[in-house]
């Protein structure tokens, strides 16, 4: 074999095992930001939104996508990864309790943001993730009224959160904007 394709197999190597190692690593980070709950009003607030749209951006839609359903993967199997695990259920029926629209509307924002996002600046990114929030709402909204009378969707399963969703996405909006000019400086103050 020659050293090029060698170098191509090696190469192509070390791109696979950075690419697990990321979706694990994302996977855990995941599951820290569902169970962070930071005290907000009028609900706590988990960093599982900043989580989702974060990966999104900076990894694009096929990491995103690998990160959450490595995430899925681990609640399915029965490991306390989601907010309110093990307390509230664990698995499955976790999965399919009135949660499991906001889990579905996380996985195809995951693909949604980080496809729209790609290429884009801040004003574009902040749209893509809007256009993600607005999709999870809609799938967790749809599944919860399982659940819940249909006159009370919105003030129990949107409402309480948009505020929370919204300082998220401008947390990563603004993290997106200035990370990259300072991660350029430091790169220049080590060369």
């Amino acid at each position: 074999m020659s050293s090029s394709a060698t170098r191509f197999i090696d190469n192509r190597f070390a791109l696979s095992a950075l690419t697990v190692l990321t979706v694990i690593a994302g996977a855990a980070l995941m599951t820290l930001a569902a169970k962070v709950q930071i005290p907000f009003w009028p609900v706590p607030m988990t960093l599982h939104t900043l989580a989702v749209m974060a990966f999104a951006v900076a990894f694009g839609p096929r990491i995103a996508v690998s990160i959450f359903v490595a995430y899925l993967a681990a609640g399915a199997a029965g490991l306390p990864v989601f907010s309110g695990t093990p307390a509230r259920g664990i698995g499955l029926a976790y999965m399919v309790g009135p949660t499991g629209g906001y889990l579905l509307g996380y996985l195809v924002a995951s693909w949604l943001v980080g496809a729209l996002a790609r290429d884009r600046g801040m004003v574009g990114r902040t749209g893509a993730m809007l256009l993600g929030l607005a999709l999870v709402y809609a799938l967790g909204a749809a599944w919860l009224a399982r659940f819940v009378p249909l006159d009370r969707i919105v003030e129990l399963g949107v409402t309480p959160f948009v505020l929370g969703d919204l300082v998220k996405i401008g947390i990563v909006s603004a993290t997106g904007a200035v990370l990259p000019a300072a991660l350029a400086r430091l790169r220049d103050k080590a060369k």
